[in-house]
């Protein structure tokens, strides 16, 4: 009988191997280099039947080091090397950041004639999934069946989500059609690609197909529900999820939940499982749910309820202050954030995204001094050097405040070329500063990055229009129209008994519309009544003289605005007094901005609007943003 090699090894050296490969399981890199220190000083590493240049190997590569296991890797001779080896420096540089020299280590890895398993294999897809590189991908489906490991399920079930990450959901469902043996995640696969590529109709299909289901499948079915507007079925599915099937939560999967809340704006599920987590966890709320939390509640509106919960938070790490800065700026509470930031610094060491969430803070204030302060300290007090966004916030507070040529010296100093978001940001401030000049130069440049982005050309045209020059505002809309360019359509939303209520600009679908356009018309003659004049130069158009019959039909597009409409079912909706909380795709436009601030007056309600920029709450005549957005 043959003995494993590792049976003839020294007493330590078994020891020491058992030790570095428990701390691999575990990722405890701490315990790992105090062992790989005791190793080199006792002369155990110098042995070179050893094996425990593979174990130190392993260990690093499972704790992410890609650069000590790549050394390692390299000091290992050539016959001490197994397929369990490469797969683990694969596996190592796939998951951390490096996949592209993942797929540079396979090549390499049949180039030596090492023996490819069904590992290998996975460690490859999911390389291709994260890059998504479906040429690679495809390469790799052929080997994998050349090699006999077309049946293997992990290997299969690596290269459905490969396909689906590229989305190619047709060849995803034609492999998991072939599977001889399917497992629960060949399953959640398949569901997460149909769930993403054709809905939640035809995922709740597969969904209830499902022999088995993990956490993973319910998680992504009712996130899905949630982040298409369908809460009440997300709530149902939850709820069955846990009181019928008896699956708890766990932090994974109650983060997950948080963030479909934060993108869809929905607060009653948010409230939810925030009373879940209590209850689960007690006071001593995970660090991570804490932090998904305070992101939720203030992408929802509810910036005082995130403040709060994030001051109750027992431990904070620089996550959770970025989502508290960043949820109070988009808030305009730039006080708010100047004056916790020092205690942050205490906390915590501020990072990139910090910088960004208080120079944005300062951006939507005007603070231009202060926000000059901050962006001299990043590199001389907390040694960060700042990025292209940084300076994007930069350019944004010194052109909102109308210091154009600041801005522009920005832009030229900079030791990076300026993307869009930066020409972008100096654009939209040549509309509200009426710099046509300006304004047209950076559009010249934007075209050039983008030829096919209309939102510039409206940008421009709103411009002309605000300026006063009709005549160039209609010349460059007609050229949309004989293009048959379309702007993006604005959409707004508003949660309403458990369900998303959604409107475009003159929509008439809603099942209570007439009742809305009754309400329009009421809340449009106590406007009037308290001083309301349209701002006609708000609505594209294309064409008009100003005729009145023109002109009353622009202002009647005006009154039809999503928000406005939103607004108008949220009157009829909800009790009188409460607050209404409305979610916009695009930036709001200055005259529903004007109305709305009297609208809130007038009916005695808090309104909330989170535009594509920032949150602007509408209380007893003023707006949280006074003006300056």
């Amino acid at each position: 009988m043959r003995w494993p090699i590792h049976s003839a090894l020294p007493s330590p050296a078994r020891h020491f191997r058992s030790l570095l490969r428990a701390c691999a399981r575990h990722s405890s890199l701490d315990a790992g280099k105090k062992l790989h220190a005791n190793v080199i000083t006792t002369g155990l590493a110098a042995s070179p039947d050893s094996f425990l240049h593979n174990a130190l190997l392993h260990l690093y590569a499972a704790c992410g080091n890609s650069c000590y296991a790549r050394k390692l890797f390299v000091e290992i001779p050539h016959w001490h090397k197994d397929t369990v080896d490469w797969t683990a420096l694969m596996g190592c540089y796939a998951r951390h950041g490096l996949p592209r020299t993942a797929l540079l280590l396979f090549v390499e890895m049949g180039k030596e004639g090492v023996k490819v398993d069904d590992l290998a294999v996975v460690c490859m897809f999911n390389a291709c999934a994260r890059l998504a590189d479906d040429l690679f991908g495809v390469q790799g489906h052929s080997c994998a069946v050349k090699l006999g490991l077309g049946a293997s399920v992990k290997a299969c079930n690596a290269l459905m989500d490969m396909y689906v990450k590229c989305g190619m959901l047709g060849e995803a469902r034609r492999v998991f059609e072939e599977m001889e043996e399917r497992s629960v995640v060949s399953w959640t696969v398949i569901l997460d690609g149909v769930v993403k590529c054709e809905g939640v109709g035809s995922g709740r299909v597969v969904f209830n197909r499902m022999p088995d289901r993990n956490e993973v499948a319910w998680t992504i079915m009712i996130v899905g529900y949630v982040e298409s507007g369908f809460i009440r079925e997300g709530l149902l599915l939850l709820g069955e999820m846990v009181f019928n099937c008896g699956l708890e939560l766990n932090y994974i999967t109650l983060c997950s939940f948080l963030s479909a809340c934060a993108q869809s704006g929905d607060v009653m599920m948010g409230r939810w499982i925030h009373v879940y987590a209590l209850k689960m966890m007690g006071k001593e709320i995970d660090i991570m749910v804490g932090t998904a939390l305070v992101d939720m509640y203030a992408k929802c509106g509810r910036v005082d309820i995130a403040y709060k919960v994030f001051k109750c938070m027992p431990r904070r790490n620089v996550v959770a202050w970025n989502a508290m800065l960043g949820g109070l700026a988009m808030h305009g509470r730039c006080e708010v954030v100047l004056d916790i930031f020092p205690h942050m610094v205490k906390e915590a060491r501020p990072d990139d995204l910090t910088f960004m969430a208080v120079l944005s803070a300062c951006s939507h204030s005007g603070l231009v001094d202060e926000g000059f302060q901050y962006f001299h300290d990043l590199e001389s007090v907390y040694g960060i050097t700042p990025k292209l966004e940084h300076y994007a916030c930069m350019v944004d507070l010194l052109s909102r405040a109308g210091h154009f040529e600041e801005a522009e010296i920005i832009i030229k100093k900079m030791p990076m070329p300026p993307n869009e978001v930066v020409l972008g940001s100096l654009l939209g401030s040549c509309g509200v500063h009426g710099n046509v000049q300006l304004g047209e130069r950076i559009l010249q440049e934007l075209l050039q990055m983008d030829p096919c982005n209309t939102e510039y050309h409206i940008l421009l045209s709103n411009m002309y229009a605000l300026a006063g020059k009709q005549d160039k505002a209609n010349s460059l809309r007609q050229i949309f129209k004989d293009r048959g360019v379309r702007k993006v359509p604005g959409m707004s939303s508003i949660h309403v008994g458990g369900k998303v209520h959604q409107f475009c600009a003159g929509d008439k679908s809603h099942p209570q519309t007439t009742e809305i356009y009754s309400m329009l018309d009421e809340m449009i003659r106590k406007l009037r009544l308290a001083g309301y004049t349209p701002n006609t130069a708000c609505q594209v158009s294309s064409g008009c003289d100003g005729n009145t019959d023109e002109m009353e039909e622009i202002e009647q597009a005006l009154f039809c605005h999503s928000e406005k409409l939103a607004v108008c079912f949220g009157l009829i909706s909800t009790r009188p007094g409460s607050p209404l909380y409305i979610f916009k795709n695009l930036r709001i436009c200055q005259d529903c901005h004007s109305a709305i601030k009297m609208v809130s007056d007038i009916y005695n309600r808090e309104i909330v609007v989170r535009d594509r920029n920032r949150f602007h709450c509408f209380k007893q005549g003023f707006c949280s943003c006074s003006d300056y957005w």
